[in-house]
């Protein structure tokens, strides 16, 4: 059931296990050697004719393109899919990221990151929110979630939403529950405090997070009064800390200075960093209009998630219906976020 909007303190247990990271092994280069190593043979005999040529190899598994919901209405999708290849690995994004952006991350700190993986989806019209719980559905309700179409149509018969719009933190809980079969607790006071460590030991441990913010042309947070309302699922940390946690953790093999969670090993959970600390912490986060991972500062989200106050003016004058609550968009999304835990654990 939905919990109400206050966080009580939690300890994080030092038994938790850690997240489950992923190791990529190095990449293998060809031995150039062993190719040239044999010379070529001389005989009498007419020369043999070629063999057929091979089939083309089998996609690999884990390399699937993502999922667009209405590719077949949009050839803009359909060239833009075509261009983009497989979809990224969390840590291959963040990765990625890193080396673009280095300017952006503190030299001053080692940084870890805890992340899990999540399925893409390209949304089509107002339907961020619902993509955003289809895209954590794996996490929730293993192996695959659920389909994103039994989600919309549940949403349609509770009147939760009528264009695809969730203007309600609390009815995307109730939405969570019941399709997912999940705990969903909502938050109320935004991601600071007293929510803040909750919220971090919570992504800490592998679980998504919903979050309503403003969306800026880059799909980051900005602050437009929620007139650029939108959701987006975090199921992933960036933590910078002065030392890393000597039990449980290895430093990336491509970029020094980066941690990841040992797989299958128990590690020491990591020191939050000081509500104070700017540039600290980083959320690894995915929404419905783009198939990578974006890194969002802490302190950014917080902001733009803590002033969603009205509803877009463009959107009032459309013609369409839209399901609304009581009180508007500062009562439906306000300062307000979504923990999200399958249900064997929250009950354990």
């Amino acid at each position: 059931m939905i919990s109400p909007c206050h966080s009580p303190p939690l300890e994080l247990p030092p038994e938790t296990p850690a997240p489950q990271g992923l190791t990529i092994p190095p990449p293998q280069h060809p031995n150039f050697l062993d190719l040239a190593s044999s010379p070529p043979s001389c005989s009498l005999q007419a020369p043999t004719p070629p063999p057929p040529p091979l089939p083309p190899p089998a996609p690999a598994l884990g390399a699937a393109p993502p999922l667009v919901f209405g590719l077949e209405k949009s050839q803009l999708l359909k060239e833009a899919l075509e261009k983009a290849g497989p979809v990224p690995s969390c840590r291959e994004d963040v990765k990625r990221l890193l080396k673009l952006h280095k300017d952006r991350f503190r030299s001053d700190l080692q940084w870890i990151l805890f992340c899990a993986d999540l399925p893409s989806l390209i949304q089509e019209g107002p339907q961020c929110g619902l993509v955003a719980l289809w895209m954590a559905g794996p996490l929730l309700l293993p192996p695959n979630g659920v389909p994103l179409e039994r989600i919309v149509r549940v949403a349609l018969e509770r009147g939760y939403t009528a264009q695809g719009e969730m203007f309600s933190a609390a009815n995307m809980g109730r939405l969570a529950r019941e399709v997912l079969g999940c705990h969903a607790e909502l938050l109320c006071g935004g991601l600071g405090s007293p929510n803040r460590d909750r919220i971090l030991r919570h992504l800490v441990a592998g679980q998504p997070l919903l979050i309503p913010y403003d969306e800026d042309f880059n799909h980051e947070p900005c602050q437009r009064r929620g007139h650029k309302a939108h959701w987006a699922v975090s199921a992933g940390v960036l933590l910078g800390v002065p030392g890393v946690p000597s039990l449980g953790y290895a430093e990336d093999h491509e970029l020094p200075g980066l941690f990841h969670p040992v797989p299958s090993t128990a590690c020491q959970p990591p020191s939050l960093p000081e509500e104070g600390s700017p540039g600290a912490v980083y959320l690894l986060s995915k929404q419905g209009k783009s198939w990578h991972y974006q890194l969002w500062d802490y302190d950014q989200v917080r902001d733009s998630n803590l002033q969603l106050t009205d509803l877009s003016p463009s959107r009032a004058a459309d013609g369409r219906e839209y399901v609304v609550p009581a009180g508007g968009v500062r009562a439906g999304l306000c300062g307000q976020v979504l923990l999200l835990t399958p249900r064997a654990q929250a009950t354990a």
